[in-house]
């Protein structure tokens, strides 16, 4: 269960106080489960899997694994961070989509159709609840949008700085924070390690760009 502090951190329960929120609970028959890193906390193959997962501690990844073993990081989950069928990015059906802990993880998991049902009480918590939502999908769409950017680049150096870019304008400067590592951002950019980090480091040396660790400043 969250804590008072976490769940106002949350954005699926945003606007929604504590009380609620613990009746909402017992109401959604939620189930709360731990897991370790590197544990698989969900597998969107099986059939019967339709909860919604709610990141309540923890780091996780949403991992795409195509017909030839490759693995693509498709999203980062923090706390908050909300995963599930409904919600997830489309792919083939060869395809494999896993939640994967990057860090020890409690996980908060409510059936979908819980969440959809009419509500016996017309609660306005309940309402809210589905507002927020449909306000997490847009904001998935939108990063999914994002990302579509940065993989129709054609070359390795076009990625990265179609990324940046994206990362400087949410920054509002041209210091930023990278939300994970350069091993994970090579996943992301769909791109070979070794072969990322030489382009960055010819772009170190051009003075494109400045990396202090996850620290990037931009200059161009």
């Amino acid at each position: 269960m969250l804590t008072q502090q976490e769940l106002e951190r949350s954005p699926l329960f945003q606007g929604i106080s504590y009380d609620e929120y613990r009746r909402m609970l017992t109401c959604f028959q939620a189930v709360q489960r731990s897991y370790r890193p590197e544990e698989m906390i969900y597998d969107f193959s099986k059939p019967n899997q339709n909860a919604v997962g709610i990141i309540e501690r923890g780091a996780a990844s949403l991992i795409r694994i195509d017909a030839d073993g490759v693995a693509t990081v498709l999203e980062e989950l923090h706390a908050g961070g909300v995963f599930g069928k409904d919600l997830a990015f489309a792919g083939s059906r060869e395809d494999s989509l896993e939640v994967v802990c990057r860090t020890a993880c409690d996980v908060l998991f409510i059936d979908y159709p819980h969440i959809l049902k009419r509500c016996e009480n017309a609660c306005y918590h309940h309402s809210l609840l589905v507002q927020n939502m449909l306000r997490l999908m847009s904001e998935k769409a939108q990063a999914l949008s994002e990302r579509i950017d940065v993989l129709s680049r054609r070359t390795i150096r076009d990625k990265l700085l179609c990324y940046f870019s994206q990362q400087r304008d949410k920054a509002g400067g041209d210091t930023f924070e990278l939300p994970f590592s350069l091993s994970m951002l090579a996943d992301y950019i769909a791109s070979d390690r070794s072969a990322m980090m030489r382009e960055l480091k010819k772009m170190r040396n051009e003075a494109v760009v400045r990396t202090n660790g996850r620290r990037i400043t931009l200059f161009t």
